[in-house]
């Protein structure tokens, strides 16, 4: 078996290797065994040259006599491009404030991945969906290890398994194991009621408002909203955050986004920076500390279901929240989960049960006040399944509402709110396109990025639901659209948001008209760790109906009988609104045709009484 060197094209020559080549092996074995050599992710993109000839045969291989190079996909290897940066803060003031901007801006000038410098701390992003599966994909070549190139190293914790913890540890598969069951789609469907009972619960605040004439913050009431449910849900907590509109964020929500604030803050200043034992580092350890004293003593207080331990599916139906369910499931050998694990795994269900929530329901409430006929729309599918203020949203009656569905996916592909999902490569490796990506380096897939790339979707900064009933879109790559990432450490709660996102939208849609108040460029915060509307300010104005009948007959009885009594019974039906709202301020037609939903990046204003002269504003105190 002659021994043959191979090398990769874009290195040097010299750093050819020796590998025997079988005369009697096909192309596709060679390119497996060379891939197998030098760490190339996808041995079909290999290519052989010599002497600039490409050799397409396993017999001109053979009987090459000079060093054989190795292209992937037609192109060298080499390191991911990136501007050059300044001396000490590499690449930061290139990237934030507007960091979605100045991505899409290094996208566009160096191609699908792009390697940035912040403070010493070196990060790699991607916008190709194809890499992005071969990153999240728990692999030979990629893991989720959280180390310091990582943006969630300042808030790791082993203990947890889940979200903060690497994947090589026994605390993520014990935890993998008895958290997804509490999750899941049976299990939703069981909490079904209490997300209705919360967002009913905010009906006398918001109705508070409409009676005062006053706007509203979105960002700041749906974070009360949605951590109200999971409070509830999680550590069986009533957070009281709707028993008036002036009602304090309860301390445990407070701290969760405090977190979410200082990890940013950390994580992006280079590894120096998270070491300091004063300033931002310093309140993040002390604020994590706190956290983890809330939950421990809450877990000692939260009343229990029953005493009897239970399998874990049982659990999942029976058990009054998640701490009750942590506490009696146990898995096919009768044991559960570690207490060692109980108060991290509990601390992420709660914070990431709300946090993303929140901030997907405040970018929903954005697009019913930014783009034309969505309110609407919405309203009539709700109307047309005789779905009123009485209705109990079940999942079986949500999974009828088809346009409220390609609503939520339209507006997590425009305007998603997670940004922070990496993987760490475990080896020196090259991945399509010839790309090397150095072993222990963090690779983000910019999911932002993915979901507004012109190379995957047609005119993507059109706000487009009806986009989700084409071929082209059903017939996308399967990592163009990863709202909750994917691989075996994608999100366990996508289940959870998307039920309660689909029990809240339609209860405060048909109870309320929504309006925007103030024309401004929507702001979000660069220094959190989502992406949020921060100045989005709302009137929610209460709807009252008179029905429009279409001309259609009951047929039940020998002489046809109009039907206008009953107008309920009527799918054809029109709704015919009897309000008298403020015109909507939207953004202007420019910006809604290229989807500007956001421009700067500054802290949030504080709106006060009577701003400008013209309109009340409200915000709750703090």
């Amino acid at each position: 078996m002659p021994a043959k060197q191979f090398y990769l094209l874009g290195e040097p020559v010299s750093s050819a290797r020796n590998i025997d080549v079988d005369p009697k092996s096909d192309l596709g074995g060679l390119k497996d065994l060379i891939a197998a050599h030098f760490a190339i992710v996808e041995p079909s993109g290999i290519d052989f040259l010599a002497q600039d000839l490409h050799l397409n045969e396993i017999a001109e291989i053979t009987s090459a006599d000079t060093p054989i190079a190795i292209t992937i996909d037609g192109n060298a290897v080499r390191d991911p491009p990136g501007p050059k940066g300044f001396p000490y803060v590499g690449n930061f003031f290139e990237v934030y404030p507007d960091h979605l901007g100045n991505h899409q801006r290094l996208f566009e000038q160096y191609g699908p991945v792009i390697k940035t410098t912040s403070l010493g701390r070196t990060t790699y992003q991607t916008n190709d969906p194809a890499i992005s599966a071969i990153v999240f994909a728990e692999s030979d070549f990629f893991t989720k290890k959280i180390n310091e190139a990582h943006p969630l190293y300042p808030l790791k914790q082993t203990a947890a398994g889940v979200f903060l913890g690497d994947t090589d540890t026994p605390e993520w598969k014990v935890a993998h194991k008895f958290l997804p069951p509490a999750l899941g789609p049976k299990a939703v469907r069981h909490y079904a009621p209490t997300m209705q009972k919360t967002v009913e619960d905010s009906f006398k605040v918001f109705d508070d408002f409409d009676e005062q004439g006053e706007a509203w913050n979105v960002y700041q009431y749906m974070l009360k909203l949605g951590s109200q449910a999971v409070g509830k849900l999680t550590l069986g907590l009533d957070f009281q955050h709707f028993s008036n509109r002036d009602a304090q964020m309860h301390e445990m929500v407070h701290l969760i986004a405090g977190v979410l604030s200082l990890n940013k803050k950390v994580s992006s200043k280079g590894d120096w920076y998270g070491k300091l034992p004063f300033g931002d580092p310093k309140r993040l350890r002390d604020i994590n500390a706190r956290v983890e004293q809330i939950v421990g003593e809450t877990i000692q207080q939260t009343a229990r279901g029953g005493d009897e331990d239970l399998p874990l599916q049982d659990a999942a139906l029976k058990a009054s929240n998640m701490i009750d369910y942590a506490v009696r499931a146990t898995d096919n050998k009768g044991e559960k989960l570690p207490e060692s694990s109980l108060i991290w795994a509990l601390v992420v269900a709660t914070g990431a049960g709300f946090t993303t929530t929140s901030s997907l329901l405040s970018w929903l409430i954005y697009g019913l006040v930014t783009y034309p006929g969505m309110q609407e729309r919405l309203l009539q599918e709700l109307i047309d399944n005789d779905i009123d203020e009485n209705t109990v949203m079940t999942a079986d009656v949500t999974d009828r509402l088809d346009f409220l569905d390609k609503y939520i996916k339209e507006t997590q592909r425009r305007h998603n709110p997670s940004f922070q999902p990496g993987r760490t490569a475990r080896v020196d490796l090259v991945l399509p396109g010839g790309y090397k990506i150095p072993k222990d380096s963090v690779i983000l897939p910019a999911l932002h990025h993915i979901h507004n790339n012109p190379d995957l979707w047609d005119n993507p900064n059109r706000f487009n639901p009806d986009r989700w009933d084409t071929d082209e879109v059903k017939g996308r790559h399967k990592a163009a659209y990863i709202p909750f990432a994917m691989g075996p450490r994608m999100c366990i709660g996508f289940n959870f948001a998307l039920q309660e996102i689909k029990v809240f939208i339609p209860k405060l849609i048909f109870r309320y008209n929504f309006t925007r108040e103030g024309n401004e460029p929507i702001e979000y915060d660069p220094m959190f760790q989502l992406i949020r509307p921060n100045n989005l300010y709302v009137r929610a104005e209460r709807r009252t109906f008179s029905w429009g009948i279409n001309e259609r007959f009951h047929k039940n009885s020998v002489n046809a009988t109009r039907v206008a009594d009953r107008p309920s019974k009527i799918k054809s039906r029109r709704y015919v609104q009897y309000l008298q709202p403020n015109k909507t301020k939207r953004l202007n037609e420019k910006n809604i045709e290229h989807g500007n939903g956001y421009t700067t990046s500054h802290p949030l204003k504080r709106q006060s009484e009577g701003d400008g002269g013209t309109r009340k504003c409200h915000m709750f105190k703090d």
